[in-house]
């Protein structure tokens, strides 16, 4: 009975709304309101399929120069080429060492005979200890008190220690001294000291000697041998040097040539 009554109403009611429907007047249509707002975007659609191929575009410049690669192997080596003409010739080389010395040539002609010497010549001489007992100071001449071989009397003795040349001309002279201190001798002209005959020693206790050419342009030029003046040391004509017998001091003077 329940569901049976429920039914009833219900129908009832739509009948009610049907016949009020019916019953109403025509409806009037509005003016359109206002655009609403945009909605959110929605999903992307599907891909669509790829359009036709485009016209090909002009050609680039051209890029920069890529990196060299690495060398590449050696190629096979070609043929020779014809020889070339020959070249100037180059500078001469530095001069080789000097070879062993070959053998002695035969002698040679015996060369013409040279000048006659003057043949004058005399020897003075001095024994020590007992000649030039003291020392011999700068400025003092050395003493040949004995007279040793002559062969003229063209060179002769004024003294002592002073020697005549009697002939103007060219005189070779030679002495030897032996002295205990360093020292120096000299020649003398006529009481001048002539500078390129000045010998001497530093050290030790040897002898002093000289060989020189002279040139006397007078007649009786005097020749002595000295201790140059200025000297400071004095020196001593050595006794006994070397052994027990007196020690020799010699002076040759020779005529070379007479002018």
């Amino acid at each position: 009975m329940k569901t049976s009554s429920k039914v009833s109403l219900g129908i009832a009611s739509l009948a009610l709304v049907i016949s009020l429907t019916a019953c109403a007047p025509p409806s009037v249509t509005g003016l359109r309101g206002p655009v609403g707002p945009v909605g959110p975007t929605g999903a992307p659609g599907a891909t669509g399929s790829a359009g036709a191929a485009g016209v090909a575009g002009g050609t680039g410049p051209q890029g920069a120069a890529g990196t060299a690669g690495e060398k590449g192997a050696a190629g096979a080596t070609g043929a020779s080429g014809a020889q070339g003409g020959t070249g100037a010739n180059g500078q001469a080389g530095s001069v080789g060492p000097a070879g062993p010395t070959g053998a002695a040539g035969p002698m040679g002609p015996a060369g013409a005979a040279g000048a006659t010497g003057s043949g004058v010549a005399a020897e003075f001489f001095a024994l020590m200890p007992s000649d030039n007992p003291a020392t011999v100071p700068g400025g003092t001449d050395v003493q040949f008190p004995q007279d040793g071989p002559s062969t003229s009397s063209d060179i002769v003795r004024l003294g002592p220690s002073m020697f005549d040349l009697v002939v103007p001309g060219i005189y070779r002279v030679s002495f030897q001294v032996p002295v205990t201190e360093p020292g120096q001798l000299v020649l003398t002209l006529d009481g001048f000291e002539l500078a390129y005959t000045v010998v001497g020693r530093s050290t030790g206790t040897s002898q002093i000697t000289l060989i020189a050419l002279v040139q006397s342009v007078t007649a009786n030029a005097v020749l002595t041998v000295r201790n140059p003046i200025g000297s400071p040391m004095a020196l001593t004509i050595s006794p006994f040097a070397g052994g027990l017998q007196p020690v020799s001091a010699t002076l040759l003077i020779e005529l070379v040539k007479a002018t």
